[in-house]
């Protein structure tokens, strides 16, 4: 192959510089050169055999992708494009994170004093985590979203029961991945929450060294410190993430071959939509996709942005003390269904007599609840998608929601929460943590 010098000597510099420039176009777009690209964005039909496939084949990023959706999972709908929202929210966090990584130290005598640095002298510093924060919570509601409309499509059906086992473990570690960065501001709510929740392994049937350890394993020490913390860090920063990446690509792989479900009357259950779909009815990635998506960013951003900007701010408690507990501490609100669960014991007397809360919430409830949504799909042996026939299904889910949202209520402090009167009113005017009626009267109004 000819070097660009000898290029120039033979064709002189500007053909040379823009041969170059359309062998560089080709190497990074994998196989589309200059005016294949013009021509795309353009709109005019590709040139035969169409290089808008070859992508796919051959570059890393977009082998994952599907080179052509059926047509019916382009439109808008209510649960429009929560798949790749979920994936945009995983992205955002990783590029706000990391901007928080530089400012920020996993040790309890910095930690409190770095947000605080971050959020008075580093430049954007308190944009960038409010954003981070706001993003967490935006990203756990979308995927619980996600995984509830596929199960209200019956889209976890053959052939696409391992695709929903890997979302469910994408639920999961986005569950924990949000939970593990809560302790990190190292203040009072933060540090009692996590307490309150790593407890609940001192609970553990069987003897009590095993409780022991497994609560001296998350948490470092007796009690939470400088190990905790590490610990919640590197789950954070490392592990989940590098678990989120790991099974975000198999979830993509199986999405690309067994195909994008369908509206339940366009699909039956076991059939192949990933290469059965007539060409009249196929949008390729490139450009249609491709575009679509870059819209789709752009909105969202500007919607996140506009949230944090004149809705949202993150909050910060005072410094995290171990020897004050604040009142009516509470788990965040994705969590506080495992709150509410702790307090069965006050609601159902057998709990209270045979069993600890702790027990039936930790090694009962919330293992068999994740067991039957990972297996469900491979037991279950309905054979439709249409949703007059899975009315047991959409019932089952239907009083699920409602159990899940009524849990919520009993974790939050309102429920069978005993204090006395003056504590009550003391911490509705002034609490220990968090805003009140006192606390957002301007001080100079005081």
């Amino acid at each position: 192959m000819a070097t660009f010098v000898e290029q120039v000597r033979e064709m002189g510099f500007k053909q040379a510089a823009i041969a170059k420039l359309d062998d560089v176009v080709e190497r990074v777009t994998a196989g589309m050169n200059i005016n294949d690209v013009r021509g795309m964005l353009r709109g005019d039909e590709p040139r035969r055999p169409n290089p808008r496939l070859t992508p796919h084949a051959d570059s890393f990023w977009l082998h994952i992708r599907p080179s052509f959706y059926h047509t019916e999972v382009t439109h808008i709908y209510p649960t429009f494009r929560l798949g790749w929202l979920s994936t945009f929210m995983f992205v955002w966090e990783t590029i706000t994170g990391i901007f928080l990584m530089i400012f920020y130290t996993p040790s309890p005598n910095v930690a409190y004093q770095d947000i605080w640095n971050i959020l008075g002298n580093v430049p954007l510093g308190e944009f960038m985590r409010n954003l981070h924060r706001w993003g967490a919570e935006v990203m756990v509601l979308v995927v619980a979203l996600h995984m509830l409309r596929t199960y209200i499509t019956g889209s976890y059906k053959k052939p696409r029961q391992f695709t929903w086992l890997t979302g469910m473990f994408l639920l999961v570690f986005t569950l924990v991945l949000s939970f593990s960065g809560y302790l990190l501001p190292w203040d009072q709510l933060a540090y009692w929450a996590v307490t309150v929740a790593v407890s609940a392994a001192e609970s553990s049937p069987g003897p009590e060294f095993v409780g022991k350890n497994i609560n001296l394993l998350l948490r470092g020490a007796p009690s939470i410190g400088a190990g905790g913390l590490l610990r919640f860090y590197l789950l954070h920063v490392l592990v989940l993430p590098i678990l989120l990446g790991i099974f975000l690509a198999v979830h993509y792989y199986k999405v690309i071959i067994h195909g994008h479900s369908l509206p339940p009357g366009r699909e039956a259950v076991g059939e192949d939509t990933a290469k059965r779909v007539p060409r009249n009815e196929r949008v390729y990635f490139l450009p249609d996709i491709l575009t679509n998506e870059m819209m789709w960013t752009a909105l969202t951003t500007l919607m996140l942005v506009a949230a944090v900007v004149f809705f949202y701010n993150a909050p910060l408690e005072r410094q995290a003390n171990p020897t004050v507990t604040p009142l009516h501490v509470v788990a965040p609100w994705y969590l506080a269904w495992s709150q509410g669960w702790l307090k069965l014991k006050f609601v159902i007397p057998i709990i209270q007599q045979e069993l600890d809360s702790k027990v039936v919430v930790a090694f009962a409830f919330i293992p068999l609840l994740a067991i039957s949504f990972f297996i469900f799909p491979y037991v279950e042996v309905a054979k439709s998608r249409r949703y007059a026939d899975r009315r047991v299904a959409l019932l089952v889910m239907t009083g699920f929601v409602a159990f899940m949202w009524v849990s919520n209520w009993m974790g939050s402090p309102e429920f069978l929460v005993e204090s006395s009167p003056d504590e009550e009113v003391f911490q509705e005017i002034l609490p220990q943590e968090g805003e009140s009626i006192l606390l957002e009267v301007p001080f100079d109004e005081l």
